[in-house]
């Protein structure tokens, strides 16, 4: 990198551009979103899933996915605390257990933001904390076999929750 400099910023992001040196010793620009990291939970009971759905504004569209997300602005704490607070307060439950699935990148080509998966099992149902912007959140529990079909099918979109369900039926094997 030979400079770079923040295009915008705003509480949940900030875009930079990198001036960058390539392989053949040409210049050019490559810009990075820069985004903290988040945690999405699986919560597992009874052989089947707890789902949440929302509106997601930039594909105007409501979806179904695990419950996921990250800290609000100056808040910290270990990826496993954000797990355990975004179960809690996008669906009410709390996990007696809360096992790492792994990390992953979300987009490497234009953002280092990674999600930290887990399970979640021995779940106690308790009360959701929904934030402004989860006025619109549903919470469901679904069959596993059902879970599976609305991935193939298409209703799960959700690159973060179908990477995760990967990961979990990895670790079953």
């Amino acid at each position: 990198m030979l400079s770079s400099r923040v295009v915008y910023r705003n509480q949940y992001l900030s875009l930079r551009e990198d001036e960058i040196q390539r392989a053949d010793n040409s210049i050019g620009i490559y810009s990075v979103v820069d985004k903290p990291d988040f945690a999405l939970v699986v919560p597992l009971q009874d052989n089947g899933f707890h789902l949440v759905e929302q509106y997601r504004y930039p594909i105007g569209s409501r979806c179904w996915e695990f419950p996921q997300g990250g800290f609000p602005h100056g808040v910290t704490g270990t990826p496993e605390e954000l797990a355990a607070r975004e179960l809690a307060e996008e669906t009410g439950l709390r996990a007696g257990t809360l096992t790492s699935l792994g990390m992953l990148h979300i987009a490497k080509g234009f953002t280092g933001q990674a999600v930290h998966n887990f399970l979640a099992t021995d779940l106690t149902q308790g009360q959701a904390h929904l934030e402004v912007e989860e006025q619109d959140l549903r919470h469901a529990w679904f069959p596993r076999a059902e879970v599976a079909e609305m991935i193939a099918d298409g209703v799960i979109t959700d690159a973060a929750t179908v990477a995760a369900y990967l990961l979990l039926t990895m670790r079953e094997r």
